[in-house]
Parts: C-alpha cells; structure tokens; sequence
C-alpha cells in the first residue's frame, strides 16, 4: 500500500538550523500548519532525544490552525569536523471524531497505513567572526530544561551518543596531559621491572651466601676430630726438655 502523503505543512521542511556558540540552550523553531478541513494529531520524535527539549512534542491542530514548536538544543561542545547525524521526524494523522481521552492509546492502537510523516535533518552553524572558547562547565548550563521531560526517540533504540572531541587549547592541554600520564606509566612500569629483577637478584645472593656458609661451617664431630688430631700430633714441652737432654748427653759422650 502506497505511504499517505503528510497532511502538515511543515516551515522550515526539511532542516531545523541551530547557530551558535553552543554553549547555551539553542532553540529553532518548527512551525506546523493544518490546511486540511480536519483535525490532525502529531507528534515530535529524535534520534537523539537527550540532546533536545521539544515543546510541545505533541499535541492536536485544529483545521486551518498552526502551532510553533519550539526545538531547544541542550548545551554541548561543538566540534566543526563532527559528522551531525541528529534527525528529527514530524509523524501525523487525522483525529478520530468525538472526544479523545488519551492520545497515548491513540498513537499505540493507530494502523501503520494511517501514519503520516516527515523528516527533517539538524544543522549547526557557527557564526563567522565566532571566536568563543568551549568550555567543559558550559555544558551543564541551563541543563534544567532537559529534566522537565525527554523527546521520543524515532529510531526503536537510540543510538549512542557520538563521542565529542574537545577544541581549542583544552583539547591541546589535555593531550599534553594524556602524553605525560602515558609517559609516566611507562617510567612506572620500567621502575617496576628494575625493582623486581633487584629482588630476584638479591634473593638468589641470599640462598648463595647460606650455602657458601653452610658448607664451610664444620660439624661439632669435625671440630672434634681435628681438636683431637692437633691434641695429638702437638708435642707437649716437656717432651722437647727430655729430648734436649738425651741429645745432650749423646754428644756429650761422643766429644769424650
């Protein structure tokens, strides 16, 4: 079955253009008109419902009545060569007649082939003598308006948030930073391994010098032993008198 043409008149059509500096709320507005001669019932959905606040994000246009939806960007740093992939998507379709007692169950129990819709791409422009710095703390600014109620998301899971590179001198103080935490986990590391070949070093002197010791500590039986052999083979000094004399004698009777 052929998709229904959408029934609002969508101003701007195609892109909602967000210009900065983005260090505040930025709103753009989206102007939705019924031209038909029947109600219509819309609603505002995002690929990335935590970067936007839409008010009113849905509601109902009565024939030949506009509403101006207002699409505000929550604060963030901007980097010019981040791709944006940030979609929005406008969904419609014609009132039922008699009164509505909850859109919600409307929107859930409404046949595939009664939806309108239209797309809408985000565009952020700086402006050209912008020389602004982005500042991390900017971004938590105005981060009230988020909390007062998320955008429906379009996409049936919301795709993670694109990493955000810093700009300026932040990104080239934290690089600076990065390289010296780099640097010095490696001194770490090489301090690590020094410390641990000293200790495997001055283990194996350890068990070295307790053998060395070991071994050339005699036994008590040894000690004994060679106490003995000196007692021994050690002549007393009376021994050597008795010798003296017998010598002397012998030559004695020889000189006779």
């Amino acid at each position: 079955m052929a998709k229904t043409d959408q029934v609002l008149n969508l101003d701007p059509p195609v892109e909602l253009k967000f210009r900065g500096p983005f260090t505040d709320v930025v709103s753009a507005e989206l102007k939705l008109s019924n031209p038909s001669e029947r109600r219509v019932c819309f609603k505002v959905k995002t690929t990335a419902p935590k970067r936007y606040c839409v008010r009113p994000n849905s509601g109902i246009i009565e024939p030949g009545q506009a509403v101006a939806v207002s699409v505000m960007l929550q604060p963030f740093q901007y980097d010019p060569q981040e791709k944006n992939k940030h979609k929005f998507m406008v969904q419609s379709m014609f009132a039922p007649d008699g009164k509505i007692e909850s859109q919600e169950s409307l929107w859930k129990d409404v046949p595939s082939e009664q939806l309108m819709d239209s797309k809408l791409k985000c565009v952020f422009e700086l402006p050209a003598d912008d020389s602004t710095e982005i500042k991390p703390t900017d971004m938590v600014r105005n981060s009230s308006l988020h909390a007062k109620g998320p955008v429906t998301p379009f996409l049936s899971h919301s795709p993670r948030a694109l990493p955000q590179a810093l700009t300026g001198s932040v990104e080239t103080e934290l690089r600076k930073a990065y390289d010296d935490i780099k640097r010095l986990q490696t001194e770490l590391n090489q301090v690590k391994s020094e410390n641990s070949t000293l200790k495997d070093s001055s283990a194996r002197l350890r068990k070295v010098a307790m053998s060395d010791t070991v071994t050339s500590t005699p036994s008590p039986s040894e000690l004994q032993s060679q106490h003995s052999q000196q007692t021994f083979f050690t002549p007393p000094p009376l021994l050597y008198l008795v010798i003296v004399l017998i010598l002397g004698l012998i030559i004695g009777k020889l000189i006779l």
